[in-house]
């Protein structure tokens, strides 16, 4: 059953973003694939290099991580979080997010270390080099990364519990993935689509369902943030659901400042959406306790 999400003070990120209704589109963490190893316990500010985890080996797997499109999260169960260390077998997803080649496999590790033999590469171009075997259905991952920001703790924790209670290792807790200020955020795998302000509901709807949902989408990781904003436009316009028979060229700046971002479907059809990229008043903090700023949003001037 859906709840309620619990109340947070009008000067929370969240609170502020949902007051000046900021759009979403276009603000989705860029990543062709995610590693994602599952560490219990806590999570610090830097979830990464400040959990139980290793932190040479937290410090490694974000240097060969680097400029190869994988970006690397944490996650857990949904649950309490008790601050004790548990060296148990981990599993670990790998995904790739680009259409018509995505896939999401699932291993275990009974010691994390083992992961340094990945080819970051080679996964960050989709290629899957016999790790684990195929996960064929989705898996959301939940934002709760509360030391980063209390939004994502406060409203994150509370979709994340709901779902695995139904689905099970479909749903997992997992640290940053950026835009706080939408929270509660999480990202689809293996399609990488990015979501904020979510709810029990929607959530669901999210595993339950094959179509695209574009309501309330920061955009496919795959692609740069005004190629994000370009594709959901595009999908919006048309009326397309399928997850994999778009395709988005790299943007490109005109003369006038705007990103040119050309859509193709796989049936041929083609568009040139026209994106502008420009900052937002009033300043407002990025996430809980940040210094108040300018924020950057997407907008669609054109479709030909």
């Amino acid at each position: 059953m859906a709840t309620s999400p619990p109340a947070l003070p009008a000067t929370a990120c969240s609170a502020a973003s949902r007051a000046h209704d900021e759009p979403l589109a276009g603000s989705a963490a860029t990543a062709t694939t995610w590693l994602c190893l599952e560490q219990p316990g806590p999570w610090g500010r830097d979830a990464l290099t400040q959990s139980h985890l290793d932190t040479g080996l937290a410090a490694e797997l974000a240097a060969r991580a680097k400029g190869t499109g994988v970006r690397v999260l944490l996650i857990r169960r949904p649950g309490p979080h008790p601050d004790r260390h548990r060296p148990t077998p981990r599993r670990v997803y790998l995904a790739h997010t680009a259409p018509g080649r995505a896939f999401l496999r699932r291993d275990t590790f009974a010691d994390p270390k083992l992961l340094l033999d990945l080819d970051f590469a080679a996964a960050g171009s989709g290629e899957v080099g016999g790790f684990g075997d195929p996960v064929t259905w989705p898996v959301l991952l939940v934002c709760t990364n509360g030391r980063r920001d209390v939004c994502c703790a406060v409203l994150g924790r509370r979709v994340a519990a709901d779902l695995a209670a139904t689905h099970g290792d479909a749903v997992w807790e997992c640290t940053h993935i950026g835009g706080h200020r939408f929270a509660p955020t999480g990202v689809l795998l293996p399609t990488g689509y990015t979501y904020g302000d979510l709810d029990t509901t929607r959530a669901r709807a999210l595993l339950t369902d094959t179509a695209v949902v574009t309501d309330r989408c920061r955009g496919r990781s795959t692609w740069a943030p005004a190629g994000q904003t370009a594709e959901l436009a595009v999908r919006d316009l048309t009326n397309t659901t399928h997850p994999d028979v778009l395709r988005v060229r790299d943007p490109e700046l005109d003369d006038d400042g705007h990103w040119r971002v050309t859509v193709r479907h796989v049936d041929g059809r083609g568009w040139r959406v026209t994106v502008a990229e420009h900052t937002t008043g009033p300043d407002r903090p990025a996430s809980c306790g940040a210094y108040p700023g300018p924020v950057t949003t997407h907008h669609v001037l054109r479709i030909d």
